[in-house]
């Protein structure tokens, strides 16, 4: 009897897990697509611009792009969108099970790259923010500075807890470093749902300093790293009732991630290819 009460009381706690595995299986493949459409927008709008040699058509998307004779900054910022495709591409590809598993050598020198590539990308883009400028002002520069140096801490993390064999505190910062390397595909999608859900720019500001993009300049990768480690509670400690709710919870974000990644393809991304 003993037994079968066990058993009984066990079987919707492993339920409520399949759904929190579900859902968040659901948002990753949604994030997944997004950021291979995202990638893809990178290399053939400013790839396609550096191999024509029209780099003045960054400067259509960039404040403080492309500048005439600034030869330093302008090898950091293609340094910096050059390694922004391969990370994009690179990062979903460390958190595929099926791969890790059957192919893990591929694993561990991509996850090498990534790492490396993560510090690359995150100082290049602290040092073209602070002397090339961008949107949004000094609310901008700080939420990506402070993103910068959290990447590093986070990759800098997770490479020594892989080297330590602490194989699950490695994976969960991987998780945050994949989250925070997210932070400036995260701004685009977030900025394109807000824009749709309210019908129009509000809080953006005239000169792309309003009170969202203020917010949304730190909220970008706090949100969703906030998220991550609600998710991460729930996975290893959860209840079947705190499980479930994390799982709807992941499900809506699977939504709301899908509008962003529509309107940023629309509305951000096509336009500049055509």
């Amino acid at each position: 009897m003993t037994v079968t009460l066990s058993t009984t009381r066990a079987a919707p706690g492993v339920k409520a897990g399949k759904v929190l595995g579900a859902s968040a299986t659901t948002w990753f493949v949604t994030a997944a697509i997004g950021q291979v459409l995202f990638a893809l927008y990178v290399a053939m709008f400013y790839g396609g611009a550096a191999l024509s040699g029209n780099f003045q058509k960054w400067n259509d998307v960039l404040v403080g792009g492309y500048v005439r004779g600034g030869t330093v900054g302008n090898l950091v910022l293609a340094i910096h969108l050059l390694l922004a495709f391969v990370i994009t591409v690179g990062g979903p590809l460390q958190l595929v099970p099926a791969l890790r598993a059957r192919f893990l050598p591929f694993h561990r020198w991509n996850g090498r790259v990534y790492m490396v590539t993560a510090f690359v990308v995150s100082l290049a883009g602290i040092y073209a923010v602070w002397t090339r400028g961008t949107a949004g002002g000094l609310a901008m520069r700080a939420g990506i500075s402070l993103n910068g140096l959290l990447i590093v801490i986070a990759a800098a993390t997770a490479w020594r807890m892989v080297l330590a064999r602490r194989i699950d505190a490695h994976r969960r910062w991987a998780l945050r470093a994949f989250i925070l390397v997210s932070g400036v595909w995260f701004f685009r999608v977030g900025l394109m749902f807000w824009i749709l859900a309210n019908q129009g720019p509000v809080g953006i500001g005239k000169d792309f300093d309003g009170p969202f993009v203020r917010f949304w300049a730190y909220g970008c990768y706090l949100v969703p790293l906030a998220v991550l480690e609600l998710y991460l509670r729930a996975h290893s400690g959860g209840g079947k009732n705190g499980r479930l709710v994390m799982a709807t919870g992941l499900f809506l974000l699977s939504a709301i991630t899908a509008i962003g990644i529509a309107g940023a393809a629309m509305g951000l991304w096509l336009p500049r290819l055509t």
